[in-house]
């Protein structure tokens, strides 16, 4: 099994990596793009395909893997939070709701390029503003998409997940190690 080349400076990916048994170096992307009205799934996989593309273009003998995790809600794309006032916002509109969460997987290789959209559904339990806002405090929400953390403090507002725990905390390793062994390089 070759080590595959991150597009992600992610520590919950490379924690995932790990786990799922996939040697792996990172080099972060510095560039993420997706054009504008594709649905949610495809929006996801373009912004990982971008990833992995520009990281490919330095390592075109490797193979590459780029991701990248959306929430959705209302056909609403929540990104990350840019301020605390945002945050606590996008966590009062997912309390006692349920959203999508989908994390788009690109791979490239010197043969073949691919990749797929893993989609989950989480319901949260229903919060108020003062238990958000102490959450925001933690700092946690700062860098994730829908201001939460699944594998973290975020975890006590969920009530239920129908999918891959993993695809919600930023990569299905399960399946991508599958879709890797697809991919003669690997």
């Amino acid at each position: 099994m070759q080590k595959i080349v991150l597009a992600s400076a992610s520590p919950r990916r490379r924690e995932i990596l790990e786990l799922a048994g996939i040697p792996f170096e990172v080099f972060p992307a510095k560039e993420e793009y997706a054009p504008k009205g594709l649905s949610p799934a495809d929006t996801a996989v373009a912004l990982a395909k971008s990833k992995c593309e520009a990281v490919f273009r330095q390592f075109p003998a490797r193979v590459v893997v780029g991701a990248d995790t959306i929430v959705v809600l209302d056909d609403r794309i929540l990104g990350k939070p840019h301020s605390d006032r945002e945050a606590v916002e996008m966590l009062m509109s997912l309390q006692g709701r349920t959203h999508t969460v989908i994390t788009g997987v690109w791979v490239c290789s010197s043969g073949k390029c691919g990749g797929f959209a893993d989609e989950s559904r989480v319901t949260f339990h229903p919060m108020t503003e003062e238990e958000a806002l102490e959450y925001v405090r933690t700092g946690e929400p700062k860098d994730k998409a829908g201001a939460y953390a699944i594998q973290g403090l975020g975890m006590r507002f969920v009530k239920e997940l129908s999918g891959d725990f993993y695809s919600v905390m930023g990569l299905p390793g399960g399946r991508l190690r599958r879709y890797l062994a697809t991919f003669p390089e690997f």
